[in-house]
């Protein structure tokens, strides 16, 4: 029986007529959508999930020796479809994530698009991207950045493959009708191989921001976060917090660091926020919800995530997807420490205000 059906029992001949011409002006009343339109508590329709990355890059494998890279598809990306949203390339309603794989000695050619970019690097090195023209390195446990509307490529200089996670902010800007993309040359400019990009040279100095770059800039001008930064603020909370110090660390045995724009402090990329996150042997990180949806990605080590009362064993690059105000817990295995990165859409519902809750909603929605 249809909302409508239930809403006129018994059915009065002149509701009836009153729906026929609600379907002929186009128009849908309110009563008997509510609960779909404004649910109690969000009810996404992402589920949460996990790819294994063994899986993904042995057929990410396969795909290189099949799909060539070049003008039209541009990129041998292979997106994460979540198992709810039928069908689409999308992790979760408002994040794309894909596995990219460059084989040896390959170009990407350059083009630039809307959407806001990044690249993490899970292992390996040899591939330079070209962002705006500055050749920027990509190895093991970097996070490199290309903010919507920068130019680039990609070219390995190596006789060995190599595969990262690719995130954009391509289903938000689908829902808003923002998306624009262009072709760029069909050949690099730059082949170049430098130890630092120009943007590190200037920008990649923590805590120094150059008298030059005073203006604020919405997007971070830093190119790559390199893993030698990360790895010691991770070192230095869990070293402090081990020495006695107190809220040096977000939950006990949990450092945790968000990867930010030098010029403003605020998230590195406006639509996206992506984090690095550390655990001791054993330690958890308890239960709790957000108004935000997640991926997260396995750097190093073993664990377990718990989302909306479904356990998820984990390992080494796998990925977690964590739809908005699912219940999430995080536990690393007894032997090692475990390395995570994270990114989220949180800028996006923190900008629109949709993240705090009045207390009565809060207590309800959360037991």
């Amino acid at each position: 029986m249809s909302g409508q059906e239930a809403a006129a029992e018994p059915q009065d001949p002149r509701l009836t007529e009153l729906y026929k011409e609600f379907d002929a002006l186009g128009l849908i009343p309110l009563w008997t959508e509510r609960e779909d339109l404004m649910p109690l508590h969000p009810k996404p329709a992402a589920v949460p999930h996990r790819w294994r990355w063994a899986e993904l890059y042995a057929t990410a494998v396969k795909a290189g020796e099949l799909v060539p890279v070049g003008r039209g598809g541009e990129r041998r990306a292979i997106s994460l479809s979540n198992p709810g949203l039928h069908g689409l390339p999308h992790a979760t309603p408002t994040l794309w994530a894909a596995i990219q794989y460059l084989g040896p000695n390959e170009v990407a050619p350059v083009h630039r698009h809307a959407q806001n970019a990044f690249r993490f690097v899970l292992e390996g090195e040899g591939v330079w991207t070209i962002v705006d023209g500055d050749p920027v390195a990509m190895r093991r446990g970097d996070l490199l950045l290309t903010p919507g509307w920068a130019w680039h490529g990609h070219h390995n200089t190596t006789d060995q493959p190599m595969a990262w996670l690719d995130g954009l902010d391509i289903p938000l800007s689908s829902a808003l009708n923002t998306e624009f993309f262009e072709f760029g040359p069909n050949t690099l400019e730059d082949r170049s191989t430098p130890e630092r990009s120009k943007a590190e040279r200037i920008w990649g100095h923590p805590g120094l921001r150059p008298l030059s770059g005073l203006a604020d800039i919405p997007k971070s001008p830093l190119a790559a976060y390199r893993w030698e930064h990360t790895d010691a603020a991770l070192t230095g909370q869990l070293e402090l917090e081990a020495e006695g110090h107190q809220g040096v660390t977000a939950h006990p045995g949990h450092a945790a660091i968000r990867f930010s724009n030098p010029t403003t402090g605020a998230d590195a990329l406006p639509t996206i926020r992506t984090e690095m996150h550390r655990l001791r042997a054993g330690a958890t990180v308890p239960a709790s919800r957000e108004v935000s949806s997640s991926v997260w990605q396995v750097f190093e080590g073993e664990g377990a995530f718990v989302v909306n009362g479904e356990r998820f064993d984990v390992t080494h690059g796998d990925l977690v997807t964590v739809p908005s105000w699912a219940e999430v817990s995080i536990e690393a295995g007894a032997g090692e420490q475990l390395d995570l990165f994270r990114f989220s859409d949180a800028p996006v519902m923190e900008r629109l205000h949709f993240h705090t809750l009045p207390a009565s909603v809060a207590e309800r929605t959360t037991h």
